[in-house]
């Protein structure tokens, strides 16, 4: 298999928004799009977009994981970007239309087909720094993607950033490319320095998330991640970790904590990334000031190993799904 994300099926699901409508969609063929040299997107990143995978059972059939919240996150996003906002049954209509299409392109598990619904603005408009796009395109890409822990999965390294954030307290919870952008440079800066996977983003102290996943503290009966707020991603696979947690009888702590709470209890807990590519990646160490601390015996954890085959089991149907996360294609 390719490296993640390289490879892209040949159709593509697309929806254009004029004279204040969204069109009707379309399947067509995977091509270059055409956008004025003014689009609002290209000057004023009026942009969102989401990822999610589908997974082909035994059966033939697909099924899409958490469809409908994938939706509602991308509203949001449009929402506060002050994008047109895509119609909820448009947009599933449109993610159920392309799995259907290239059904046959689904690699077996734990192999699976990535979804990027994207949102752009296309106004040409080199005025509008102010104003919002009033025209818009949401297209539906899909990749055939391999596992993503081939070889098992490798402990990270992380830097402890305890000024700098992510994003900005309006647009944390947004899923835009901005902020995938503005981590960039401290990541690359900090790999280059230290040797680490990613940055955990903690200003003023703060434990919130890396570039681009949630951050989680596990031991053998409680979960500890940062509540929900506006000031970073609200990750779907962070919600579904937490319900089977809940579901196997850890406590779940939604709580804001410190970095001096984190260096504490690095020694006791597991650490992991949650996100869509991943699932639940384990965390090795930890670099805070020119340190670096290993997280337990720098080793993947149990527990962490636990919830993230609880997840797989749901994706691959070798578990029931008992919250009706999956939506049937096929």
């Amino acid at each position: 298999m390719s490296q993640f994300g390289t490879v892209f099926c040949d159709a593509i699901a697309v929806a254009h928004y004029r004279d204040g409508a969204w069109q009707e969609p379309a399947i067509e063929a995977l091509a270059p799009l055409q956008l004025h040299p003014a689009a609002h997107v290209l000057h004023y990143s009026s942009t969102c977009f989401e990822g999610f995978k589908a997974y082909r059972w035994a059966d033939g059939k697909a099924r899409i994981f958490r469809l409908d919240d994938h939706v509602a996150r991308m509203q949001k996003s449009a929402a506060s970007l002050v994008l047109p906002i895509p119609d909820a049954q448009m947009l599933r209509g449109m993610v159920l239309d392309i799995v259907a299409h290239n059904i046959d392109e689904i690699p077996a598990p734990p192999s699976s087909l990535y979804l990027r619904p994207t949102l752009i603005g296309t106004l040409p408009n080199i005025g509008a720094a102010a104003a919002p796009s009033t025209e818009a395109t949401l297209f539906v890409l899909t990749s055939p993607v391999g596992d993503y822990f081939t070889g098992g999965a490798r402990p990270l390294k992380l830097l402890v950033e305890d000024e700098k954030a992510r994003s900005t307290e309006q647009l944390g919870s947004t899923k835009t490319g901005g902020n995938y952008a503005g981590a960039l440079g401290p990541t690359l800066a900090a790999k280059a320095e230290y040797g680490v996977d990613q940055v955990l983003f903690c200003p003023n102290g703060d434990v919130q998330e890396t570039g681009a996943a949630n951050f989680l503290l596990i031991s053998d009966d409680e979960i500890i991640t940062k509540p929900l707020d506006t000031s970073f991603l609200h990750g779907i696979t962070r919600a579904s970790i937490l319900t089977l947690a809940a579901d196997l009888g850890y406590t779940v702590s939604e709580r804001n904590f410190t970095v001096d709470e984190l260096l504490q209890s690095v020694g006791q807990y597991e650490a992991a990334l949650s996100g869509t590519a991943a699932s639940l990646a384990p965390v090795g160490s930890l670099v805070y000031k020119g340190k670096e601390l290993a997280v337990r015996d720098g080793q993947p954890g149990p527990n962490a190993a636990r919830l993230r085959e609880a997840l797989h089991s749901i994706h691959y149907g070798d578990a029931p799904d008992t919250h009706g996360w999956l939506t049937e294609v096929g």
